[in-house]
């Protein structure tokens, strides 16, 4: 899963709580503050008005351990806070996520003013844990050292009216010596499949048209239920629930796709052409010092099993640039593997040091200018595929999905923005009829860059669709119309230039 950094704010009522969420991290943290937003709001806080900037009566730090600098980056953020805490009577600060799991006894010693500290196996406890810091006057720091209670049953406050994570699996039981998931999320554990499809038909009844699967390794679902083909059998499944337009699912692992889960995509209508399928690397040498349990003949040969059951599909993937004792010749295997695979896109990491993991104390640490002159070439090379495979997309009429916010240009253009199936960003002419986010519009692609398609002529079609009219209902005492704001949850822009993966990048 891929990186981002999010604020959750909305508009509050007076005499209300206010609480302001700030999210850190990849899709697991971005769902995890959802639910935290459902607990606030069932315990009687509203959310603080946009632009808070820490204005608000409860401020929480929903924080990611992958960078090598998280923790100066929350204690910089923290102590910005601190006066305006003292002369605001009653304002608690909280503190979870990866970071809060593994420095949970360092966190109040650095920022004694924290009110309150919980893992990312209790999130459920927040509001009686700020309750209690409040009566007892003093920090609170409660930490879980496995999973309480399945999240997925905590309330959620979701960002967006027509589509949706829904969690089927928490942590994971790999051991790649650049991650720190499983010692901050612990094991794998499997939701059942008849409460996830309830989620689902729930969701969807309320107007939500597109979900997305989500799990530290979400094609390894059915370890923990003893059944290897339980991802599949729980695709096709999706595929029988009506109303349900999109499925997606993100992030597998190249060891557990099976030929099975292949099937299932290419067989389920609303399983869409899409597969994000992390590399890391292209040489055995690296995979095997990574401790990835696949190489580079197993990767290709699944992407060539895709391609051939799904030709139209979109793939992407994860890599990570100058690994510790990385060659010149290792990382022309990663080139290699590119130029093989041609991904519709790619999340490019410089590797860093991640504190707890095995990779940061092996020998063969890259000079970092070495690093940045293989990320630069890998990224040139990516951005003249991604050029060419979009270029492939010119010509091709395709069923869009209107987002919110994901065209930042679409004001100053006249035009609106959107997710083809295989997820491509899509921007296209505004049509004559009002169109809201969640409908569906029919266009013909008429160029191409890098990391956009551009529909210039007139909109075939509009369908408007249940899941625009749940954006609607939410949105009724707004301006009506396309706005900007809904975060591109999953959908990040291609090659950021960060320094070291999300904690999803299986």
């Amino acid at each position: 899963m891929t990186s981002s950094s999010d604020r959750s704010t909305a508009v509050s009522v007076d005499g209300t709580k206010t609480y302001e969420i700030r999210t850190y991290g990849c899709q697991m943290n971005v769902h995890d503050s959802e639910r935290l937003s459902g607990l606030l709001e069932e315990a009687g806080y509203v959310r603080a008005p946009k632009g808070a900037d820490g204005d608000a009566d409860v401020v929480v730090f929903n924080t990611c351990a992958v960078r090598e600098n998280a923790d100066n980056k929350l204690y910089g953020n923290l102590g910005r806070l601190a006066p305006m805490k003292t002369t605001r009577p009653g304002m608690q600060i909280a503190v979870g996520g990866c970071l809060a799991q593994k420095d949970r006894d360092t966190i109040v010693k650095k920022a004694p003013w924290v009110d309150v500290v919980f893992g990312t196996h209790n999130i459920g406890k927040l509001p009686v844990l700020l309750e209690r810091a409040r009566v007892q006057e003093e920090a609170q720091i409660e930490i879980a050292e496995s999973l309480e209670a399945f999240p997925s049953t905590l309330p959620t406050r979701r960002e967006s009216a027509y589509a949706a994570w829904v969690s089927i699996s928490v942590g994971c039981n790999n051991t790649c010596t650049f991650c720190i998931v499983p010692a901050l999320r612990g094991k794998e554990e499997d939701r059942r499949p008849g409460d996830i499809l309830a989620e689902i038909e729930a969701l969807v009844a309320e107007g939500v048209s597109e979900i997305t699967l989500l799990g530290q390794n979400v094609n390894a679902y059915g370890s923990d239920l003893g059944d290897r083909e339980a991802f599949s059998k729980l695709l096709r499944a999706c595929g029988q629930i009506e109303g349900l337009e999109r499925v997606r699912f993100t992030s597998p692992h190249p060891r557990d796709f099976t030929d099975d889960v292949i099937a299932a995509m290419a067989e389920t209508p609303n399983v869409m052409p899409q597969l994000h399928m992390p590399l890391q690397s292209g040489s055995d040498t690296i995979l095997r010092a990574m401790r990835r349990s696949y190489r580079q003949e197993r990767f290709l040969g699944i992407i060539e099993k895709v391609r051939a059951a799904i030709p139209h599909a979109a793939i992407s993937t994860d890599i990570i640039v100058g690994f510790p004792g990385e060659t010149e010749e290792d990382f022309q295997q990663t080139m290699h593997t590119v130029r093989e695979a041609r991904f519709a896109n790619a999340f490019t990491f410089q590797y860093s040091k991640r504190p707890g993991t095995p990779a940061a104390e092996m020998e063969g640490q890259i000079p970092k200018e070495v690093v940045q002159d293989r990320y630069m070439r890998l990224v040139a090379l990516q951005e003249e595929i991604s050029w060419e495979e979009n270029k492939k997309q010119v010509g091709r009429t395709l069923e869009v999905m209107v987002a919110e916010g994901e065209g930042r240009k679409d004001g100053a253009t006249d035009r609106l923005s959107g997710r083809a199936p295989d997820n491509r960003l899509v921007h296209f002419t505004k049509p004559d009829e009002e169109v809201r986010p969640g409908d569906v519009v029919t266009v013909e692609i008429t160029y191409a860059a890098p990391h956009h398609l551009l529909a210039e002529g007139p909109v075939a079609s509009v369908r408007r669709t249940r899941a625009g009219d749940a954006w609607e209902k939410r949105t009724a005492e707004k301006p009506k119309g396309v706005l900007l704001g809904l975060p591109g949850i999953g959908v990040p822009a291609p090659l950021p230039a960060a320094d070291t993966p999300a904690c999803g990048t299986h």
